[in-house]
């Protein structure tokens, strides 16, 4: 399964709203994750000077990037050895949504020649630098493309997975 089943997440949102200051996001944080990393995602609070259009997003968001390095690396570390999975942080400012890190975990495939072609010239046309970039790409465009029917399919699994723990043990 790709994803924690809901229960982990909600604990998890909920460790993660316990942790957080206050004064650090105007509602709780958005918390998804998969396997291997834990993402949370946090909409900043308006400051007053911020309002009367005196800061840039870019500015506001890396002031709070260094402001609070320390206590989310200590947060992180402690979700990181509870959950065995990275911890991702993302803010959002206005129109601007900002990951100050992020797991690039590396995934096994086989891919037949016609696959691997589809890759190689993507390299060619200077797309991506190598057949890695060039899948990770293929791999954001459907997700871009399609993630009305992803969104779909991924409610389709929760609910599968719901029906299955209320089955029979």
């Amino acid at each position: 399964m790709a994803k924690p089943p809901d229960c982990v997440l909600s604990e998890c949102a909920r460790w993660f709203d316990e942790q957080l200051p206050d004064d650090w996001f105007s509602e709780p944080p958005a918390v998804t994750a998969d396997r291997d990393e834990i993402v949370v995602a946090g909409q900043l609070t308006v400051l007053e000077r911020d309002a009367a259009g005196t800061a840039e997003p870019h500015v506001v968001v890396q002031a709070f990037r260094e402001a609070t390095r320390e206590r989310r690396m200590a947060i992180a570390e402690v979700a990181q050895a509870r959950w065995q999975r990275h911890v991702t942080w993302e803010v959002h400012y206005g129109e601007l949504h900002a990951r100050f890190t992020h797991a690039a975990v590396p995934v096994m495939t086989r891919l037949r020649f016609e696959e691997r072609a589809v890759l190689d010239t993507l390299i060619d046309a200077g797309v991506a630098r190598s057949r890695s970039e060039a899948l990770a790409w293929c791999v954001d465009q459907v997700g871009r493309h399609q993630s009305d029917w992803i969104d779909r399919l991924r409610d389709a699994m929760t609910e599968v997975e719901r029906i299955r723990r209320e089955g029979p043990a």
